[in-house]
């Protein structure tokens, strides 16, 4: 497809709106740079995608390792010097940035209508150890470039707008979860990537974790949340679909499992008087695995942690120590997965004589995204002459914390060979430039639509 070109008037003030898609049609221009020739859009308006590729850059560099991925965790040195950084961008591009009582950056500007809820958008800029330079910096990056493309243009939305940059993605969600009254207590103690708990990194963002119910936001408070992000995943890329429209967010459950047996000589207990704790956590784990496997549904669960004590060479375990998590599209399809997981454990402590107790500490809610949202998604993309497929996200996102308290709509861009959460995590700028120019879309769409 062929872009058509933005024009701006040097010095006077005003703002290049296409009548028409036709070679040689003259650009007609408004007196005003906030209003709208009736029957006119914005849809010229494209981001900048060299500005976007160096700020893409810039962004890895806080943080960069030797492998070429990024160990920007939440509450580091490197974490907190990218968001000095992004804060000086948004400012230059005319919004009032200021740091939330949980951490977040949240930059707003003012609309031109008064009463109107805002349209917030954004994503996280921490990362995984050993981190990729992709997930969540896309996002970052990509809604700084509308902010700044809205600046440039003068053009001021009828909604207001706010650019959120989310706290500890990677290790909870805590921005995100805050704003929605889901951080519990004992998380503040939760020690970090960065050798701070949570608790401390909140305060050294400037924010407040003693105040953190004060953080919270009304449902209502906002018209729409919109999300960039890579896939993590491989179906966009092997597919060669240029944009995901997701159509829900997985809801993600963690418990700490305790499988107790009876530590003893390895050498002097015969193998048929054993009660051994890591003999059953073994048959649990495969019990996990077969139990999600066979279930009908797109459901996953995984073991990611197994500690097993004393953890000697020659001591049968008498305790492990393991985490379980499960997802799922809905929370009533974690809830069957769980017990069904429940019902294998009981039978493995008949046979063996191993016990497993459950504590949950972990939740995040399914989130279907706004169909209203996924349809302008879907129609800025094939405006811009991109494919487009609807699809679930198995990742968990700040979007769904958000769902809570308004429609939310996430826009998904390939990852090259659905790496991610690694060095070698990967998406072409020209699809960092797609998703972009959707998000500038869809968001110009929703600010003159509305959801009514």
């Amino acid at each position: 497809m062929k872009r058509r070109e933005f024009t701006r008037l040097g010095g006077l003030g005003a703002v290049g709106l296409w009548l028409g898609g036709a070679e040689g049609v003259v650009p007609r221009f408004s007196g005003s740079t906030n209003e709208m020739i009736e029957g006119v859009d914005l849809q010229p308006l494209e981001v900048d995608s060299r500005r976007l590729g160096d700020g893409m850059r810039t962004l890895a560099g806080f943080g960069a390792n030797d492998e070429g991925g990024i160990d920007r965790v939440a509450f580091s040195d490197a974490n907190v010097a990218a968001l000095e950084w992004i804060e000086a961008l948004l400012t230059e591009a005319g919004f009032s940035v200021e740091r939330d009582l949980v951490g977040n950056l949240v930059a707003r500007k003012a609309g031109s209508v008064d009463g109107l809820p805002p349209i917030v958008f954004g994503s996280h800029a921490d990362s995984v150890p050993g981190g990729g330079n992709y997930d969540g910096q896309v996002g970052v990056m990509g809604s700084v470039e509308v902010a700044t493309v809205l600046a440039d243009a003068r053009h001021t939305t009828r909604h207001p707008l706010e650019v959120v940059v989310f706290t500890n993605e990677e290790g909870g969600k805590t921005g995100s979860r805050a704003l929605v009254g889901e951080v519990e207590p004992f998380e503040l103690d939760i020690e970090t990537a960065s050798g701070l708990t949570i608790g401390e990194g909140i305060r050294r963002l400037g924010g407040d974790p003693d105040r953190l119910d004060e953080a919270r936001r009304g449902e209502g408070s906002m018209a729409a949340f919109l999300e960039l992000h890579v896939e993590q995943g491989a179906v966009l890329d092997q597919d060669g679909i240029d944009i995901g429209v997701v159509a829900g967010i997985v809801g993600i459950m963690r418990w700490n499992v305790v499988a107790e047996g009876m530590t003893n000589h390895a050498g002097t207990t015969p193998m048929d008087r054993r009660t051994d704790a890591l003999v059953g956590s073994a048959r649990f784990i495969e019990a996990v695995y077969r139990t999600a496997l066979e279930m009908p549904g797109r459901q996953v669960a995984t073991i990611g942690i197994i500690e097993p004590e004393p953890g000697a060479p020659n001591v049968i375990a008498g305790r492990v120590r393991m985490t379980l998590e499960i997802r799922d599209l809905s929370m009533d399809g974690i809830g069957a997965v769980f017990d069904a997981v429940q019902e294998q454990a009981a039978a493995i402590e008949t046979d063996t004589g191993v016990a497993f107790s459950f504590e949950r500490f972990y939740t995040s809610r399914a989130a279907p995204t706004d169909p209203r949202l996924r349809d302008m998604i879907e129609d800025s993309a094939t405006e811009l002459g991109l494919s487009s497929q609807r699809m679930p996200s198995g990742a968990g996102h700040d979007a769904q914390s958000m769902a809570l308290i308004g429609p939310v709509g996430m826009i998904f861009v390939p990852s090259v060979d659905g790496i991610s959460h690694a060095p070698e995590e990967r998406t072409e700028l020209a699809d960092v430039v797609n998703g972009s120019n959707v998000l500038l879309r869809t968001l110009l769409s929703l600010d003159r639509q509305g959801l009514e």
